[in-house]
């Protein structure tokens, strides 16, 4: 496991740290997070080291090191960007390092390793709880969540991780102290715990966990309401189920786009209407308002939630083998107008129509079809914006000898409906000829 260790900038790395406390009488383990992600042999993200090595006698050995201290509670230094603990419970080193690994969250967190040895120090059974895909918290869970109660959002996040469930001890806690998250806890670690979640293989059950532990109506009310509403004629599958099967769809490369799809669809709820017996969702692209505040809540930044709000608003619009060019470029258009690329148009869409029971997802053949029908409208920049009509208002006001005024943009926005139907009229003579005939019209 040594290449694990190794500094990915060449920089001495968590061996070189370790080995070098060792070698000066310390004790030193890798602790925490990377202890759990080498035991899954997966490779860890980043490293916490666990040592009995006071801040003042790392800084002596590691002199000429990048250093830095940070914390006041629980002081910290990073060496070389890499996080030494030290001796951090109550800085009671006498039973070290188990008093330190008390105070972390999870028991499946709360494994030491040393690398040199191969020993693992697992006071609190974590490894057979990894085995089991048990998430428990540690010691006191009561004590651990009042320490930090957005470790209940966190316990969600690690049963995703690992596929997992919860302890039962585990579950009737959260669910008794579910309101602390609420009343507690700063928005902005909530947002930062979603982000994660976004990474994982399946974020879907991460939201399972959510709904489990009755903190999903606390997070995202918009999407937990969905919980058991029909999908309606059109799908094999409640709303609830389709947004989660839509998020696992879309890449985890892109976190904002893939907490989209999850959210795409909660606007069901407010459009919903019974219809022959069956029910139907007309606009429901549009009903945006419960998951704005939502985000809102979350201190989502503007630019995600609009982001967020436009993939939800285009997801409906249709794309298809049959779709006409003067079709493609309004999509196009409207695709402009709400600061979208098309990539990530398709990207909704294909994984809107795979999170569908009802229907067969889009073959490769399929998806090529559409793209060739909105690359057709892209090449040379054809007008789908006003900007790019061969005419501008000053040439109308010339052309037509009118004061500059609201007809001047009614006139335009005429124009350029003609050129967006056909865009072989986007030339001066032709809008010319076209501007005088509206103005004898009018």
């Amino acid at each position: 496991m040594k290449e694990f260790l190794i500094h990915p900038k060449g920089n001495p790395g968590p061996w070189f740290i370790i080995d070098t406390l060792k070698k000066n009488g310390f004790q030193a383990y890798i602790a925490g997070g990377a202890v759990r992600d080498i035991l899954l042999k997966k490779k860890p993200e980043d490293f916490d080291i666990l040592t009995n090595a006071s801040l003042k006698e790392l800084a002596s050995l590691f002199k000429g090191q990048k250093i830095k201290t940070m914390g006041k509670t629980f002081p910290i230094c990073t060496i070389n960007g890499i996080e030494i603990s030290s001796g951090r419970a109550k800085f009671d080193l006498s039973d070290f390092p188990e008093s330190d690994l008390a105070q972390r969250d999870f028991t499946i967190n709360s494994m030491a390793w040393d690398p040199i040895s191969k020993k693992i120090i697992d006071p609190f059974n974590g490894k057979k709880d990894l085995e089991d895909a048990m998430i428990r918290f540690t010691k006191d869970p009561e004590k651990r969540i009042a320490e930090d109660p957005v470790r209940m959002v966190r316990a969600c996040r690690f049963a995703a991780l690992i596929n997992g469930s919860f302890s039962l001890s585990s579950l009737e806690l959260i669910l008794a102290c579910r309101d602390l998250l609420d009343t507690s806890v700063a928005k902005e670690r909530i947002h930062s715990e979603i982000i994660k979640a976004m990474g994982l293989k399946r974020p879907s059950l991460f939201f399972a966990a959510l709904k489990q532990t009755g903190l999903l109506s606390i997070i995202f009310p918009s999407l937990d309401r969905c919980h058991g509403l029909d999908g309606g004629h059109h799908h094999g599958e409640t709303v609830f189920e389709h947004c989660l099967m839509v998020g696992d769809a879309l890449s985890k490369n892109l976190p904002v786009l893939r907490l989209a799809g999850f959210l795409h669809d909660v606007g069901k709820f407010d459009a919903a209407i019974k219809k022959d017996g069956s029910l139907t969702f007309t606009g429901h692209e549009y009903d945006t308002k419960a998951v704005i505040q939502d985000l809102e809540r979350l201190r989502f930044a503007n630019k995600d939630i609009d982001y967020i709000t436009s993939l939800i608003n285009t997801h409906m619009r249709p794309l298809t083998e049959q779709t006409t060019p003067k079709a493609a470029r309004r999509l196009l258009l409207m695709l402009d107008k709400s600061g979208l690329d098309y990539g990530d148009f398709m990207r909704m869409r294909i994984a809107d129509k795979k999170g569908n029971l009802a229907k067969r997802p889009y073959t490769i053949s399929q998806i090529r079809i559409r793209l060739k029908k909105l690359f057709a409208q892209m090449e040379g920049q054809k007008a789908f914006q006003m900007n790019h009509l061969k005419i501008n208002g000053n040439d109308i006001i010339r052309i037509l000898g009118i004061a500059p005024g609201p007809d001047v943009g009614k006139i335009k926005q005429q124009l350029f409906e003609m050129v967006l139907d056909n865009p072989e009229l986007n030339n001066y003579n032709d809008l010319k000829k076209l501007c005088q005939s509206l103005q004898i019209k009018k």
